[in-house]
């Protein structure tokens, strides 16, 4: 019996175009679809590792990019990084001295899944929340920001609180997504200070 790996398309076309994995995808086409990030951003992923969002990141802009997980990633030209908790309360003043002015900040962190959907579920949203947070710490006003979420009973909270702090939220089911997936992202633009 072979790897589910192996008979995954998108993860193949990532592993051949060089990127980390077939997140990659995921925001080549956000990219597409929403024009998130502009060519001088100073750009912030959460959630980094293992990396394929910040190579997404550095062909699209020529400003500053910072990738922060609590897990290593490994070294990328170009990239800095931050091996540490994002939701720690002394993250976003490091981030913004790192960056000084952030334009975006995008999220395609996940929480260990334990197979129960209903509390799977319930930590991705407060992973949610904690990225907004954060967000909404080091933006400048007219920023934006993506996180990746679950639909189920509490993302419709996630979902307003957003709202709350940005003219523009949309949301985004993307082609790279696992059939089945209850996998979506907020796409949320032009930060209200």
């Amino acid at each position: 019996m072979g790897s589910q790996w192996g008979r995954d398309k998108v993860h193949l076309k990532a592993k051949n175009e060089g990127y980390r994995s077939r997140a990659a995808f995921k925001l080549v086409e956000i990219q597409r679809r929403f024009d998130v990030i502009r060519p001088s951003d100073n750009v912030i992923d959460l959630g980094a590792a293992p990396g394929s969002w910040l190579q997404v990141a550095r062909k699209l802009c020529d400003g500053k990019v910072l990738g922060i997980d609590l897990s290593p990633i490994p070294p990328i030209d170009g990239i800095m990084t931050i091996e540490g908790d994002f939701s720690d309360t002394r993250m976003p003043a490091q981030a913004k001295a790192m960056l000084g002015v952030v334009n975006v900040v995008v999220s395609d962190a996940a929480p260990k899944l334990s197979g129960q959907r209903s509390y799977d579920q319930a930590r991705a949203i407060a992973l949610g929340k904690e990225a907004l947070r954060f967000a909404c710490t080091v933006l400048k006003p007219g920023g934006n920001f993506v996180v990746k979420s679950f639909q189920g009973t509490d993302f419709p909270a996630l979902l307003d609180e957003t709202k709350r702090h940005f003219y523009s939220v949309k949301t985004c089911v993307t082609q790279a997504t696992r059939r089945g997936s209850t996998e979506l992202y907020i796409i949320a633009k032009n930060f209200v200070a």
